[in-house]
Parts: structure tokens; C-alpha cells; sequence
């Protein structure tokens, strides 16, 4: 006898399949898509309001209609929902369509905006940039530009895959206020803010407008020459929000991730955790959970904060004088003042957290911190171009490797290839510094209930930074890692209530003792001691 699908498989994937509703929300999502594809291809549309608008609201009617018929019909509580048998998040074609088809459509964005139809020398725009105009002009008072439609895919992606993350996991208060923020922040700090604030320029006011939640090393461009200047010259308003970047760095940022750890940034503020976290999450199991992954994310991620630092340095030293009667910040104050720095800073992790620190991590540390001292130390007795490279050199590269296509293309194009947190694990600066800070000096934590883990290895599956949770309950062991994002989603997924995200005090929250519960280990004893 035939039978529509011969699987004999206990799972049932077919289970997993689209329902005819799901179908028809997906055609109405994929309408609204095919009229901006269509106007990527310079047709041109009379009513672009009109058109733009039934766009837009088709992918988002689209997918809240998906969504709500994926999950409301169904009891609250963890939900994998097949993503092992789904094509597009299981490595299979439509993983590699949509990965090369996003990649595509970064290269294009990044490098031939052109193409998109972006009006070269302020000339008119046509195609997909023309469509968006309209909003353009409403915002910020002038046509788009091939970031503000970025912006807006961006923004829509973040508040429509988040009413899905919100639906997948609302029985959980934790999962639901984060996704609140990074929808907050993402619409308005990151879009509407800038865009308002673009408006608000004129010929005899002119101030930098970028997405205000971003701190250095993210916004790495915010020091440099013309954009102090436009700072200053904007008056107490941008002094204001140029000392405000500077005290984000030393004394904001430190003092929150002490409190709350990293968590309170990569997955609560942070645009491209937000997109990670919503657009990016039926990709999480994805991450590479090898230890030969981890390392090379260790090295490399640290290797880009030291590129970074090299580059800020560069920028900010190329435009200072060396008179002291006309700067108070002159080119060899600066260098002093940035080597004392990171002499101070390397020698209290070494001599007061060396023990928290793997031998790898120790010597990696020795030898970057060694290559940034020899470098300063070269230009500024010997006058030799930092890093042996001009700070336009640094800036072009840095933007061009790091900025674009690591972050851009690799990191948000390939979701369905390498996981939805590839920029977050092993490219951003930023990731990397707070990680550094959580790891030495924060009161945040995952502890663990190893009595009552059942080794089910859903924490490790859907941990999306590769982190094996499983081996830290099985040993009872507080989860302290510089790449714990804090997303909590392995407390959310655990049956057993055994991963609780905690901010406590110091003592104690590092155990790295090989420990198995049984006989020869007293339970409460170890429990008292964390």
C-alpha cells in the first residue's frame, strides 16, 4: 500500500511540516518580499508610499500570523519544534539558499549600493533605495540611503521575530523582558533616535548622529578627527555625548558588567545580539560545541580587540599636535597615557586573577600585551608609523575585514550555516572586552543543581556561544566563561530546573574541581562553599 510519507521513524519529522495555514502566512510574507526584490531590479512602482507600505506589512502581517498559528495553538513550555528535521535549520538547501542569498545581499549593500538603486553624488534615487524615500523624508527630512533601508530590514527583523521569540518562550519572565529591551533599544536608540537627530542638522548645527547604544569598540569611527570636531564645534550637546563615550568606556561599562555581567550588553542592548537573538534563533544549536572551536575563538576574537585598540590609537594619535602650549593632549601624552594603561591593567589581572586565567590565556596575554608595548614604544622614540602602517591604513582595514564582512556578511549572512552567533563568538571587540571583565571581576554566574541534572543535553544543544553546560551541571559547577552571553535560553530549555542565572558576591563562584557527586562528597558542604 502506498502511503504519503514512509517514514518509519519514531520522532515523526513529518509531524514538522508545514500546516496549510502556515503556508498561506508564508505566501503572504514572501508577497511582500517579491515587491522589494522586484524594485531591487529597478521596476518601478507609480505610488511608492503605497507600495512600500503594503510591502512592509505583508512580511509583518505574514509573520505574526505564522507565528501565532505555530505557538498559540500549543501548551507554553520548551519547544524545539523540529528544527533537526527542518531544511533551513538543519544545514540542508534552504540553509544554503538563504545563507548565500543573505551573503548576496550584504556584498551588494556594502559595496554596490549602486546596484540597489542608491543615487550616485546625491543624485535621485531609483529602484529598492527609491522605495524607501518616502519613510526616509519623513524621518530625517532627506532620500534614503542604502543604510537606512539596511536600518529599516534591520528593525523590522528584530520586532517581528521578536513577537515569535516572545510567543516561543513565554513561560519564561527572564526570556520575555530581554527580548522587550532589545526591541526598545533596537527602535529607538539604534533607529529612530539617529534618524530624528540627522533631521535636527543644519548648515549652523551639525551633530553626529549613530546608533547611541553602541560603545567602543563598536563605534570605533566616533574618534576619529571629524567627528570630535563636529562634537565640539555642535557645543555642550555634543561635548556632552563625547565625554558620555568616553566615560562608557572606563567607568559605565566596567561598573554594569561587575553587577550583571556581559549579559546586561550582548543580550539586552546590543543590535546584533538582538538580531541574533530573534531573527537567529531557530539557528542557536548551530554553534560549533568543538574545544578546537573554542580555542581558535579565543585567539582570534582577542586578536581583534588587540588589531582594534592598535587602530583607535593610530587614528586618535595622527590627528594630536605636539606643541603643549596649544593641546593639552599632545602625541606623547597620549602614548604614555595609553601604554600606562594597559600596563596597569595587564599587570592587576596578572598579579591578583592569574589563577582565573588558562596557561594558553596567560601566555596569549604576555605576548599581545608585549607586540602593543614594542609598537608604541617604536613610534614614539624611534617615530616608525604604528603597527608599521599609517591610522588610515588601520581604519580602512579594521572597517573593511572586521566592520563589513565579518560582522555583516559572515557574521548575520551564514545564520544558517555556522549559527546565529559567529560575530558575537569569534569578531566583536566588544564581546571580547566585556567577556574579559566578566571573567575576572563579575558578580554574574549560572549555577548549577548537578543532583538533579538528568544529562539530558538540551543546555548544550541550544547554547548558542558552544559552550558545553551539560559538563558544568553534571558536575554541580558554577558556569564562569568570558563568552556566556547570559541569554539564559539554557535555563529556559532545561527540564529540571537545574541552571539558575545569578548575580552574587565574589567569593566563591569559581570552582574548577574535577567534582562527581556521590559518597565521598559532602553535598551541602559544596553548597555552602559556592
Amino acid at each position: 500500500m502506498n502511503t504519503p510519507n514512509p517514514s518509519m521513524s519514531l520522532t515523526k519529522p513529518e509531524a514538522f511540516d508545514l500546516s496549510t495555514k502556515q503556508r498561506i502566512y508564508v505566501a503572504i510574507g514572501m508577497i511582500g518580499l517579491m515587491v522589494l526584490t522586484l524594485a531591487t531590479f529597478n521596476i518601478t512602482f507609480p505610488y511608492r508610499k503605497i507600495t512600500l507600505t503594503v510591502s512592509l506589512l505583508a512580511i509583518i502581517i505574514g509573520t505574526i500570523l505564522f507565528a501565532n498559528d505555530l505557538y498559540l495553538n500549543k501548551m507554553a513550555g520548551i519547544k524545539n519544534d523540529g528544527v533537526m528535521f527542518k531544511s533551513i535549520s538543519s544545514r540542508g538547501l534552504w540553509a544554503w539558499i538563504s545563507g548565500l542569498a543573505l551573503t548576496g545581499f550584504y556584498i551588494v549593500l556594502y559595496f554596490k549600493a549602486g546596484w540597489l538603486g542608491l543615487g550616485a553624488d546625491g543624485a535621485e534615487n531609483t529602484g529598492l533605495v527609491a522605495l524607501f524615500d518616502p519613510l526616509s523624508r519623513l524621518l530625517n527630512g532627506g532620500q534614503a540611503s542604502q543604510w537606512f533601508v539596511y536600518g529599516v530590514f534591520y528593525t523590522i527583523a528584530i520586532l517581528v521575530f521578536g513577537y515569535k521569540f516572545l510567543l516561543k518562550y513565554r513561560h519564561n519572565k527572564y526570556e520575555r523582558l530581554r527580548t522587550y529591551s532589545v526591541m526598545f533599544f533596537q527602535l529607538s536608540f539604534a533607529f529612530l533616535i539617529p534618524e530624528f537627530m540627522s533631521r535636527l542638522n543644519s548648515e549652523s548645527f551639525s551633530l553626529p548622529y549613530y546608533d547611541l547604544k553602541n560603545i567602543w569598540p563598536l563605534n570605533y569611527y566616533n574618534f576619529e578627527q571629524y567627528r570630535v570636531d563636529s562634537m565640539i564645534d555642535a557645543g555642550d550637546i555634543g561635548l556632552a555625548m563625547l565625554i558620555f563615550g568616553i566615560l562608557s568606556i572606563f567607568v559605565i561599562t566596567p561598573i554594569l558588567t561587575y553587577k550583571y555581567g556581559k549579559r546586561w550588553y550582548c543580550s539586552w542592548v546590543c543590535g546584533c545580539g538582538g538580531l541574533a537573538e530573534t531573527a537567529g534563533d531557530p539557528f542557536r544549536h548551530l554553534s560549533d560545541k568543538r574545544k578546537f572551536a573554542w580555542k581558535i575563538e579565543r585567539w582570534v576574537v582577542h586578536s581583534v580587540v588587540v588589531f582594534v585598540v592598535l587602530m583607535t590609537t593610530a587614528v586618535v594619535y595622527s590627528y594630536l599636535g605636539d606643541d603643549s602650549s596649544k593641546y593639552w593632549l599632545t602625541k606623547s601624552t597620549f602614548l604614555i597615557s595609553v601604554a600606562v594603561l594597559l600596563t596597569v591593567v595587564f599587570a592587576l589581572a596578572m598579579i591578583f586573577k592569574r589563577d582565573q586565567l588558562a596557561k594558553d590565556a596567560q601566555y596569549g596575554a604576555i605576548g599581545y600585551f608585549v607586540i602593543i608595548l614594542v609598537l608604541l614604544g617604536m613610534h614614539y622614540f624611534n617615530g616608525t608609523n604604528l603597527f608599521l602602517f599609517k591610522a588610515e591604513t588601520l581604519r580602512s582595514t579594521y572597517g573593511f575585514l572586521i566592520g563589513a564582512i565579518f560582522s555583516g556578511v559572515i557574521g548575520t549572512g551564514f545564520y544558517p550555516i555556522f549559527g546565529n552567533r559567529v560575530w558575537c563568538r569569534f569578531g566583536c571587540p566588544m564581546a571580547a572586552i566585556l567577556g574579559f571583565q566578566q571573567r575576572l571581576f563579575s558578580r554574574f554566574r549560572i549555577t548549577t543543581n548537578g543532583g538533579q541534572c538528568i544529562s539530558c543535553g538540551n543546555c548544550s544543544t541550544y547554547c548558542e556561544m558552544g559552550i558545553d553546560v551539560r559538563a558544568y551541571a553534571q558536575k554541580g559547577e558554577n558556569i564562569i566563561r568570558s563568552s556566556c552571553v547570559g541569554c539564559g535560553i539554557c535555563s529556559a530549555v532545561c527540564p529540571r530546573g537545574v541552571l539558575k542565572l545569578e548575580n552574587d558576591s565574589m567569593k566563591g563562584r569559581i570552582n574548577s574541581n574535577e567534582i562527581l557527586l556521590g559518597n565521598d562528597v559532602d553535598l551541602m558542604d559544596l553548597v555552602n562553599q559556592k
